[in-house]
Parts: structure tokens; C-alpha cells; sequence
């Protein structure tokens, strides 16, 4: 029982770290410091090096000498091969679910489309997020655990890549890409659906620039204070 409150522990602050990396609230390079975030999460050091080493397998955290833990600093290079792998596990997604959607399913990713064009206008870093997670609901569709697991890895790791890389740009066009996306997922045109997610993956990829990350002075316990348990964690 005990392993079990300490695994779901762990997860709530991957979870919660996971959100605040999409909604750049953390930022590629700041220090994730385990008293610090034992403390803020109420838990102990050990939970919180248990969370950190998950996250660093995933891509999101890079782990230094000493300790230190610090949100990761994708290459170019590596932003890039992100980029591809993302677009091939995406295809197959769409491959399997052109012509199976229930109409239950249709009006949920229906319903994310409409929470994006809400946020039209809004903060870039909530259209990232409500983008990412229209992704993550394709995948789980799918119903196999092994694209979900690596479409949702490599949707956090490309976020994470896009607040340190991308440019300005409008959600317009990636709202009607997923509309397309949809329509022809329910048309159960799967070529299509492949060509449009490689069209869009490309759009969403192009976006991104070497640019190299402000300094800033970060509060991680503020920061992290919307997404503790209770706060949109």
C-alpha cells in the first residue's frame, strides 16, 4: 500500500511538471532543486529524486553532477529527430483510427477543438497545451498503451522544445488542421489523415528558430504553485 501512495505521489508531480514545462511556466534550463520541490509538493526528498528521474527518462529533465536537476535544453539536433519520430508514431495513430471513431469520441475531440478556438487570442502558452493534449486524446484512442505512452512523451518533449525554439504564430491554422484532421478521420480516409497530421507536425516544426534562452530570475515555489494538488495539477 505504501508503494502505491508513494507511486502516486510521484506521478501527481510528474504530471504537475509536466503541465507547468507546456504552459512555460518553467523553462528549458531552470533548476529543479529536490528540498525545493519536496517541499512545495509535501513530500519528501526521495519522492520528489523518484519524480525527477522519471521525467529525466522521458526527455524533460536533464540531471547533473551533485544533484542537480534542471528542466532540459534540447540540441537543435535533437529538437529536430524529436520532431520526425513524433510524426511517424502520429501517422500511425491516424491510421488506426480513420474510420473508428464512435460518434462518442468524435464529439470529444470536437469538444477540444472548441476549447482551442476559445483560447484564440489568448496566452500561446494555453493554445500549446490544449494543442497537445488534442494529440495525447488521438493517441489514447487508439487504445494501445504503447502509442499512447511514447506520443505523450514525445508531445510533452516537443512543447518543451517549442518554448525554447518557436517563433510568434497564430493557433488559427492549427485548430482547422485539426478539424481537418478529424473530418477525415470519420470520413475514414486514412491517407488523407496521415497527409494532413505530416502537414501539420511539419507547420508546428517549421515554427521553431535558434534563438538562445533569456536569463531570468525564477521563483520555483511560486511558479509551482498553481500546479500542486488542488491548483490544476
Amino acid at each position: 500500500m505504501r508503494a502505491m501512495e508513494d507511486g502516486d505521489r510521484v506521478g501527481a508531480i510528474c504530471q504537475a511538471l509536466r503541465r507547468a514545462i507546456v504552459e512555460r511556466a518553467l523553462a528549458p534550463g531552470d533548476r529543479l532543486p529536490e528540498d525545493a520541490l519536496g517541499e512545495r509538493f509535501g513530500v519528501s526528498r526521495t519522492i520528489a529524486r523518484q519524480a525527477l528521474l522519471r521525467l529525466a527518462g522521458e526527455g524533460l529533465v536533464d540531471l547533473r553532477r551533485n544533484r542537480i536537476a534542471v528542466v532540459a535544453t534540447p540540441s537543435w539536433e535533437e529538437a529536430r529527430d524529436t520532431f520526425d519520430v513524433r510524426l511517424g508514431l502520429e501517422r500511425l495513430v491516424v491510421r488506426r483510427l480513420a474510420g473508428q471513431l464512435s460518434p462518442e469520441q468524435r464529439q470529444v475531440l470536437l469538444d477540444q477543438i472548441a476549447r482551442e478556438e476559445a483560447a484564440r487570442g489568448g496566452p500561446e502558452a494555453l493554445s500549446i497545451r490544449l494543442a497537445t493534449e488534442f494529440h495525447l486524446m488521438l493517441a489514447e484512442m487508439t487504445g494501445s498503451a504503447v502509442l499512447t505512452r511514447y506520443v505523450a512523451e514525445l508531445g510533452y518533449r516537443c512543447a518543451l522544445i517549442l518554448s525554447l525554439y518557436s517563433r510568434p504564430h497564430s493557433s488559427d491554422c492549427a485548430v482547422s488542421e485539426h478539424r481537418d484532421i478529424v473530418a477525415a478521420l470519420v470520413a475514414g480516409d486514412a491517407e488523407r489523415a496521415a497527409a494532413l497530421m505530416d502537414h501539420h507536425l511539419d507547420a508546428v516544426a517549421e515554427r521553431a528558430r535558434i534563438v538562445p534562452p533569456t536569463p531570468r530570475e525564477r521563483d520555483l515555489a511560486r511558479l509551482l504553485a498553481p500546479y500542486v494538488a488542488g491548483g490544476g495539477a
